[in-house]
């Protein structure tokens, strides 16, 4: 098979019952297949595909192993060209798909791309997690072309033009089946959140491009299984943030020594974010930080990949933090 369209599925039964049925149908016609991998969900979602999609093929994992280990276990099952990672609580239309395996096609020096990405509720504005595609600044805050923090912009067709950028959201991710592979896949250290940020990150310090393909979108809720308010979702952003600089900024500030004193720098800028937690009366979000830079610690290794390799795009060169706040550069 050309292109394997991957949903990682967990507690999502109701997702899958509403989205699965337009998914299947936008595929039919290409040489793609719809795959559905399951986390060890404790809801219905398995007897849901054995009854309502018994020609779906089903990957059953033994447990739940995070968005990084669920799919690489999944995707090390599959066979194909390409490989798309779809999130349950996305609506494709008819023709979403074409454009990125055109794309891909026609840019043998693309590793990964991606749709536009646009919210399910308000169709007509960008989706939080990748809008028009993300880039990253210098201390490693992410945003989006289209989302800055929490200020999201309507869609008038100002990012219509194809794009490089860092990473597209691994809510809708499209790789080639062999740079996964020799990349390793995901790291499986981040469990969720960020791990398509590191990865599309290390395509780009071996040389490969990362686009956004506006030709195709797709519309995504977001938020479907981990709650915005969620003190293990502020962990492992902040734990994982780290993690992705620690792999990653060697190589491209081209030095170890500078990569550890701009990672000191986040961390000091993560106190000054849990001491505002603190003083908010947030606990809970406060010994979240705390506990996501023990982890880190823990769990960090020296960077892989070798110093002065490709520049990546995408990367801001300021502070973004003050700019989504207030408007400044």
């Amino acid at each position: 098979m050309k292109t394997a369209v991957v949903i990682l599925n967990y507690n999502t039964r109701d997702y899958l019952s509403q989205f699965l049925p337009g998914l299947l149908a936008s595929c039919q016609g290409l040489d793609a297949q719809v795959i559905v991998a399951d986390n060890a969900s404790q809801d219905d979602s398995v007897n849901l595909m054995k009854s309502v999609f018994p020609d779906v093929r089903l990957i059953r994992l033994d447990q739940n192993y995070g968005f990084t280990g669920g799919y690489n276990r999944a995707l090390a099952q599959i066979e194909a060209d390409y490989y798309v990672l779809i999130n349950s609580d996305i609506e494709v239309p008819r023709d979403w798909l074409k454009p990125l395996v055109e794309w891909m096609d026609s840019h043998p020096g693309c590793g990964a791309c991606g749709p536009k990405l646009l919210s399910y509720n308000q169709r007509d504005t960008f989706e939080y997690a990748g809008a028009a595609g993300g880039l990253i600044d210098r201390f490693g805050y992410p945003f989006c072309r289209g989302r800055i923090m929490q200020k999201i912009e309507t869609d008038h067709g100002q990012y219509d033009q194809a794009a490089n950028v860092l990473w597209v959201s691994g809510a809708c991710l499209m790789v080639r089946a062999g740079l996964w592979k020799e990349l390793g896949g995901l790291d499986n250290r981040f469990f969720a959140h960020m791990e398509e940020i590191d990865l599309c990150w290390r395509m780009q310090l071996r040389g490969w491009k990362v686009t956004v393909v506006p030709q195709s979108h797709v519309y995504h809720i977001g938020g479907g299984t981990l709650p915005n308010e969620s003190p293990f979702k502020l962990r492992l952003n902040f734990r994982n943030n780290l993690l992705l600089l620690e792999n990653n900024l060697p190589a491209t500030l081209g030095s170890h020594f500078k990569a550890r004193v701009r990672i000191f720098e986040r961390m000091c800028l993560d106190g000054m974010s849990a001491l505002v937690y603190l003083l908010k009366g947030r606990r809970d979000f406060f010994k979240a930080v705390v506990q996501a830079h023990m982890e880190y610690r823990k769990l960090r290794k020296p960077s892989e990949i070798p110093v002065n390799p490709y520049s990546p795009e995408g990367i801001y060169k300021g502070w973004i933090v003050p700019k989504g706040l207030f408007g400044k550069k």
